[in-house]
């Protein structure tokens, strides 16, 4: 319990800063360079992550769980070797993507709504044989619980693209000029990034030895993994697609179709995602716990982590939900200056409570090795996506797309739960804790809303939704604890346990 909390705080500090980070940076760029750039960037961004999504995250996975079994046998050499052999894999596999891009150029150019995305896509290219180098040492450190140099990591690779951005972007630069130096800024941070990773392996004692045919096992065991994220990963790239399209056919310009999936994805989903922040750091840190309760056939242990997890996940989603459905109008302009992003955070905000739960619950059957049947589970949810944007968009325009991705995520959700009880064996307790969070959410909206009402007469715009913000969520903390949904005893008995050894080995010393 001590090893778990221990790995999930310091992934989740780590990770609140970098998401803050990130989420400062999408302000920025929405300001800046306004809706259409973002969009530009974000359509040719979306074909660029099945590209990652080959390259690193099979290969990850894979040497994170071989290095943590090489741990057990204490064989130093057999972690340098698999290293050096990964490290050949992913180059060659990134260089081969990289070139079928560049050879095939006017064939994906024409998938695009707008022939400028390939443009932006080709200058992503680099970034992706350097995330391949990225993806290998961050796997070995993965094995080796190192989860300080992995958050340390990503939080060096934002500031530099944060740093670049505000350096190379300039006021009067057209949407495309703008877009494409966003995607530089993305490939240098890349490149920078891979480079610390390497000296953070090396300074945590890593090594590289003589290539061998683990390369073999490697492959043999990735290409699963990958193939079954990366058809998962083709859900945005085909969105990407498909809304701008269909927006157009139902009246609107190529540049207010992108401007509006700039929105969209640019400025309303990273604030719809903020929930994943908490459950992805809980994410990381159970997939080595749950493997080893897996080997250890300790049922008991796993059915704890999942019931404890899944409602550790609707407490952090229902805590964010009053503020974004009661004031979400004045966060999307404020924060953007966008008014649709505000409506349509306000009709979205719902979606965070299946995608929270499909979140965590993919993370345990992966954990679990159950990666494939986890993936049927996204691909029989997901089919709701492409229909709803195919067909609603005509009738609800961009609201299709969180209609779409809510329905599919709930889903999957239920898939995955189920898949859980019957493969593990064990009793998934989530039905009572969701109906009640639902009910101690309502009055949490309305407090926040009618609060937020009063308050703009008096007070500004930034410190209306802080105030209100912060008196929803608490509102919602009290009620979750005087009806027993959550409870903090248990960790307050932990820490003071932990605190008094602490004082006692000081005393000794």
């Amino acid at each position: 319990m001590k090893s778990i909390f221990k790995s999930v705080a310091i992934i989740t500090v780590f990770s609140v800063a970098t998401r803050l980070l990130g989420f400062l940076l999408r302000i920025f760029l929405s300001r800046t360079i306004g809706a259409e750039a973002l969009g530009l960037y974000q359509v040719a961004l979306s074909v660029f992550m099945v590209l990652m999504t080959i390259v690193s995250s099979g290969l990850t996975l894979i040497i994170s769980r071989l290095t943590a079994s090489y741990r057990v046998s204490k064989d130093k050499k057999g972690v340098s070797t698999l290293v050096t052999s990964s490290l050949l894999v992913g180059l060659a596999v990134s260089v081969i993507l990289c070139l079928i891009i560049l050879l095939f150029r006017n064939l994906f150019s024409n998938l695009f709504s707008d022939e400028n995305c390939i443009n932006i896509l080709i200058i992503l290219l680099p970034s992706l044989i350097f995330s391949a180098v990225y993806s290998v040492f961050r796997g070995a450190m993965w094995g080796y619980d190192n989860y300080f140099a992995l958050c340390v990591t990503e939080l060096f690779e934002m500031v530099v693209k944060i740093a670049l951005c505000v350096l190379l972007l300039s006021a009067g630069m057209s949407a495309l000029s703008s877009a494409m130096t966003v995607a530089w800024s993305f490939t240098i941070s890349c490149i920078v990034s891979a480079i610390f990773v390497i000296i953070l392996y090396f300074f945590y004692g890593g090594k590289m030895s003589k290539p061998s045919r683990i390369y073999k096992t490697v492959l043999k065991q990735s290409t699963p993994i990958t193939a079954v994220r990366v058809a998962g990963s083709l859900v945005q790239p085909l969105i990407a697609l498909i809304l701008p399209a269909r927006l157009i056919v139902a009246g609107y310009t190529v540049e207010q179709a992108i401007s509006i999936y700039g929105v969209a994805l640019g400025m309303t989903f990273p604030l719809l995602f903020l929930p994943t922040t908490l459950i992805g750091s809980l994410s990381t840190a159970l997939v080595p716990d749950i493997s080893m309760a897996m080997v250890q056939n300790d049922n008991e242990h796993i059915q704890k982590r999942v019931n404890s997890s899944i409602t550790f996940t609707l407490f952090i989603t229902f805590l964010i939900l009053p503020i974004f459905i009661g004031i979400g109008d004045r966060i999307g302009t404020f924060l953007f200056g966008e008014a649709l992003s505000g409506t349509l955070l306000q009709f979205s905000a719902w979606m965070m409570i299946p995608m929270g739960i499909t979140n965590i619950t993919s993370a345990i059957l992966n954990s679990c090795g159950l990666e494939v049947k986890s993936f049927i589970n996204y691909i029989i949810g997901g089919i709701f996506t492409f229909i709803a944007v195919f067909c609603l968009t005509g009738y609800m325009g961009v609201l299709s797309l969180p209609f779409g991705m809510g329905i599919s995520t709930a889903i999957t959700a239920i898939l995955n739960i189920i898949m859980l009880k019957r493969k593990l064996k064990i009793e998934v307790k989530i039905i009572k804790n969701l109906l009640i969070m639902i009910l101690l959410c309502i009055p949490s909206v309305a407090v926040t809303s009618f609060l937020s009402s009063l308050l703009s007469f008096i007070m500004p715009d930034f410190f209306n939704i802080a105030f209100s913000a912060s008196v929803g969520a608490i509102m919602f903390i009290l009620l979750c604890l005087i009806f027993n949904v959550v409870s903090i005893q248990t960790y307050f008995v932990q820490f003071k346990e932990k605190f008094k050894n602490t004082k006692k080995r000081r005393k000794k010393a």
